[in-house]
């Protein structure tokens, strides 16, 4: 097959992983500057730069046989493999071109987790070290791989990850046999505890080449398996807590095998679920809440209508009214419709003065959300309604065509 044949296909293969974030347009396929056939896709650079990458698989010639997955080894699909020196040159051709800034480089397993590294490495050091590319690289670090080659990987790109993809042992046992939790934490663990020694180097003034500079982040499944919202956070909190993720991704999971554990092929992916654990995801992120606060045992799930932030509001009446010129910055960020830019404009603001209305609204605040649950001078807020009556006024619209399209990251 030839190399533009190979990139169809792995390109294909690669396109349901999330972590980038966006893979172009389906409308404009086969025009002059499409970004969607070549396996385009664009993702975020540590200092938040918005970057193109060429997101494509190494190989879709899997030995192993998940039963979620596109490239799984019983799947009836067309199979390619480059070689190392054919995804560099291919890489390097489409940088010059002024099409990528980098590559995001996966692979299914090809004859075993370590034989593939080989792989992934050779491909890199191609581009590292004979074309001197020092574009961006993300590189998938395969489940089950030897520290060697992940610390060999790891010296080369710039941000690694292990898809944990299944968020409990049992699912993982029943759909991905071959994997274990263990072949897939090891990995994590070892690149979290060679980049947080690096940075204790750097600290202490020692020097060296470094290590997956811009971290490391994982993939959820979400809707594959029957674990609820609870679960996924929890296990995200603890990825985060132990081996410093800089991420955690979450997939709504698209149908692609008929299994009768898997959801059926017609089924919907759960985008609005996706949705709301990311916004519980950031809440734990960057504004101190812990997973046991935005559910517990007795409510396991997302409350689809509200945004997590705001669900929590409503359930502890007794928190509010947060007055905004005394409360403490963590108090503040429980405010719905105040985000981290605005608590801190607010805590240097009000050094000058005591704020009203007026200045929060100049703060960024959303007031339409936030009047009901703080206080602050001169406020003349409406009282903190009945449950039912606040829950509709700040409940989401109902689902539909167009805003599954565009969801808003608003608290």
């Amino acid at each position: 097959m030839e190399t533009l044949g190979k990139l169809a296909v792995l390109a294909e293969g690669a396109k349901y992983d999330v972590s980038c974030s966006s893979s172009g347009s389906a409308g404009r396929r086969g025009a002059v500057g499409s970004t969607s056939l070549g396996g385009i896709c664009h993702s975020w650079s540590d200092d938040g730069r918005c970057i193109s990458l060429l997101k494509v698989l190494f190989s879709n010639d899997c030995v192993f046989d998940c039963a979620y997955c596109v490239n799984r080894r019983s799947a009836d699909i067309p199979r390619a493999t480059f070689t190392p020196r054919e995804l560099a040159d291919l890489t390097i051709q489409m940088y010059r071109r002024n099409y990528i800034e980098g590559l995001f480089l996966s692979s299914a397993v090809v004859g075993s987790p370590d034989d593939t590294m080989v792989q992934l490495v050779r491909t890199a050091k191609i581009l590292r070290e004979e074309h001197r590319f020092g574009g961006y690289i993300h590189a998938k670090a395969i489940p089950g791989a030897s520290p060697s080659l992940l610390g060999t990987l790891g010296l080369l790109a710039d941000r690694m990850s292990v898809n944990i993809e299944l968020p409990s042992e049992t699912s993982l046992r029943a759909l991905a046999p071959q994997k274990s939790r263990d072949s897939i934490l090891r990995p994590m663990a070892f690149i979290g505890g060679t980049i947080e020694e690096r940075r204790k180097w750097r600290k202490s003034g020692r020097s060296g080449p470094a290590f997956v500079p811009a971290g490391q982040s994982t993939q959820l499944m979400v809707g594959a398996s029957p674990e609820n919202d609870f679960t996924i956070l929890r296990l995200s909190e603890g990825l985060y807590r132990s081996f410093g993720l800089k991420r955690v991704y979450y997939s709504a999971y698209i149908p692609v095998a008929e299994n009768p554990l898997l959801p059926a092929p017609a089924t919907k992916p759960p985008m609005l679920r996706e949705h709301r654990l990311y916004q519980a995801d950031w809440l734990l992120r960057f504004y101190g809440f812990k997973a046991e606060e935005v559910l517990s045992p007795q409510q396991p799930n997302l409350d689809e209508a509200l945004d997590p932030k705001t669900g929590w509001a409503l359930a502890h009446p007794d928190f509010f009214p947060v007055d905004v010129n005394r409360a403490s910055c963590e108090e503040i960020l429980r405010v719905p419709g105040i985000g981290v830019r605005s608590a801190r404009r607010i805590l240097s603001a009000r050094r000058g003065h005591l704020l009203d209305g007026d200045d929060l609204t100049k703060l960024g605040v959303v007031m339409k959300r936030a009047r009901f649950f703080i206080s602050c001078k001169s406020a003349a807020f409406p009282a903190f309604p009945a449950g039912g009556d606040l829950r509709r006024l700040l409940a989401s619209p109902p689902p539909g065509k167009d805003n599954l399209r565009q969801l808003r990251l608003e608290f």
